[in-house]
């Protein structure tokens, strides 16, 4: 895939479904579209309890549109608590983020366990405007807080055998309803190469909005990563490995021949069931929007494209 150079002009800059899962959904498409099927989660959403979270304005922001906050938390994919896109808005209430702790470990050389409200206080909390793309054909732009990844992966001390970062997420059937599918093998797991993870874009993410993380957005920490489709952004996260070999991430595990490792956005490379050339931003219109061109890299191709030089994006998708 050419790298394209940013237009001057222009503003800086998940999931996944299976085959199923997909067909069903088209019919909540056209309910949605008539403004009935995200009723349920449009109540969760009146109900809602928020806390705070000041962050302050980062030049690393696009100046698009924010998606609103009602939409950015009500269509979701978090499969722990269902695979439709109000059932994460409807069942997450059951999580519960306190107390939190993420075990850091593998290749480290000061490995540690950290509560959530140390994490919080780690590093000076940054507000990210971000585009976000999901490989089913949506995207949004949600203001993240949050701060570098690349500041918690310094603090632990990476050893030299240290080459990919491994997210594994939470998975209590306790608490996680959706833990009783099939659909994927749990705990999930995501990962990024030791560079990408080090990259200034790759956030640690601990609120949106101005507001501590919804519960059905990954509550309490997850990690952002906006060059690529949303399925890499793991939620609540409870460990973080370095390792020294590729990790095998849950969807790549599940169908590799759909979700490659790197899964950088890339409209030249379409998912086997659907292009990947366009895609319908939430919020704008209703589900009946003209649809917008993709960008190499969710737009952040002048940013990252360094990182890929020299590979076959096309192999290594």
């Amino acid at each position: 895939m050419p790298i394209q150079r940013r237009d001057p002009s222009a503003p800086l800059p998940s999931e996944i479904t299976p085959r199923a899962v997909f067909e069903r959904r088209r019919a909540l498409i056209r309910g949605a579209a008539a403004g009935v099927a995200l009723a349920p989660a449009a109540r969760a959403f009146a109900q809602r309890k928020t806390t705070p979270l000041p962050a302050r304005p980062s030049p690393l922001s696009t100046s698009e549109k924010p998606t609103p906050y009602k939409d950015a938390t009500t269509y979701n994919n978090f499969y722990e608590f269902g695979t439709e896109k109000d059932d994460p808005a409807q069942a997450a209430h059951t999580l519960k983020t306190r107390p939190w702790t993420i075990a850091v470990e593998g290749e480290v050389r000061r490995p540690k366990v950290f509560d959530v409200e140390e994490l919080l206080k780690l590093a000076p909390i940054e507000e990210r405007v971000y585009r976000m793309r999901c490989v089913e054909g949506w995207s949004m732009v949600i203001p993240w807080s949050g701060y570098p990844l690349a500041e918690l992966v310094r603090r632990v001390e990476p050893t030299g055998n240290a080459k990919f970062v491994e997210f594994v997420t939470l998975a209590d059937r306790g608490q996680m309803p959706g833990l009783t599918s099939s659909v994927l093998a749990w705990p999930y797991v995501e990962g990024l190469r030791l560079d990408e993870a080090n990259h200034p874009l790759a956030l640690l993410g601990l609120g949106m909005y101005g507001e501590v993380l919804p519960n059905q957005n990954g509550a309490p920490v997850r990690v952002v990563v906006p060059w690529k489709y949303g399925f890499k952004s793991a939620k609540s996260i409870v460990r973080i490995r370095f390792v020294e070999r590729q990790p095998i991430t849950s969807w790549n595990r599940a169908a590799p021949q759909e979700y490659g490792f790197f899964s950088n956005v890339n409209p030249d490379v379409d998912h086997p069931r659907w292009s990947q050339a366009t895609e319908r931003r939430i919020g704008e219109d209703g589900f009946l929007q003209r649809k917008r061109k993709t960008l190499p890299f969710n737009g952040y191709a002048e940013q990252v494209g360094s990182l890929y030089a020299g590979m076959d994006l096309r192999k290594f998708y």
